[in-house]
């Protein structure tokens, strides 16, 4: 894909979603039967390639070079404007960049990992139209972490969230929920959720950024699932209407799919963080 139709996302949202994996194409086919995603270049060279649904990027799939290390999970990429500025950043608060910041097509990009172990990118630079004007992206992104505000206090350190600049992300706590969330105007941006567990042999509670994907089965998603090599949960029925599932793929990754684009989290009068 060339730079036709990139955009600059706006600072500290998220703007993308990435999977690495050992074999790009068995990981197509699976979410192409999962998700009915279909393929096409990227423009960071022939080992990446862009999922899109209805016409529109969602996420991207991307190939390690054998005998590298493959982290079995999605990885959320948030917008901004100076990666070396970031990633120090990152680094004074006592969190780790494992990669990066380094050049790829029309940005630069690293992948971090948070105080409590949660894996997260950040991209500077152009990049496809992930979310419109109105907030709207293919996928909802979720963390689980051991206390919600503190890391919200991280996140808005790094991202500049709450900096109270026209146009930025602004943060809600809501003390009884131990639920944070991140709006850009009405926008929902992100969700931070407490009571991850650091230790917990279960993939699903440790301290992780969750990416959601609205589909219009659930039941049919999780039939796909198990039938492609992958595994799920049962389906579980939301508060307000809606189900999701957890999924794993064939190489461990996991992500939600639900029928609802949004898990918003309940609506409370709390306050600023």
């Amino acid at each position: 894909m060339t730079s036709t139709g990139h955009i600059t996302p706006v600072c500290g949202t998220p703007c993308w979603v990435n999977r690495m994996t050992r074999d790009l194409r068995a990981m197509q086919d699976f979410y192409s039967a999962v998700l009915g995603w279909t393929f096409g270049p990227g423009s960071l060279g022939s080992g990446f390639s862009v999922a899109s649904a209805h016409g529109r990027p969602v996420a991207g799939l991307g190939e390690v070079a054998p005998g590298l290390p493959v982290a079995g999970s999605w990885t959320v990429y948030f917008a901004v404007t100076d990666a070396d500025v970031t990633a120090a950043r990152v680094r004074e608060r006592g969190a780790t960049v494992a990669v990066g910041p380094v050049r790829f097509g029309l940005g630069r990009g690293a992948v971090a990992a948070d105080r409590d172990g949660a894996v997260f990118g950040f991209w500077e630079g152009r990049a496809l139209p992930w979310s419109d004007d109105r907030g709207n992206a293919p996928a909802f992104v979720e963390l689980r972490t051991r206390d919600a505000f503190d890391a919200a206090v991280f996140y808005a350190q790094i991202f500049d969230w709450a900096s109270g600049e026209p146009g930025g992300c602004e943060v809600t706590y809501a003390y009884e929920h131990d639920t944070v969330t991140v709006r850009q105007g009405k926008n929902l941006m992100a969700t931070l959720r407490g009571g991850g567990v650091e230790e917990s042999p279960d993939p699903r509670v440790r301290p992780r950024w969750n990416v959601h994907f609205q589909v219009d089965d659930v039941e049919a998603a999780i039939y796909a699932a198990c039938g492609n090599g992958g595994t799920a949960t049962p389906v579980t029925h939301l508060p307000g209407g809606g189900t999701k599932s957890v999924i794993s793929d064939p190489e461990g990754g996991l992500f939600t799919v639900c029928t609802r684009s949004v898990l918003a989290g309940p609506v409370t009068t709390a306050g600023p963080v």
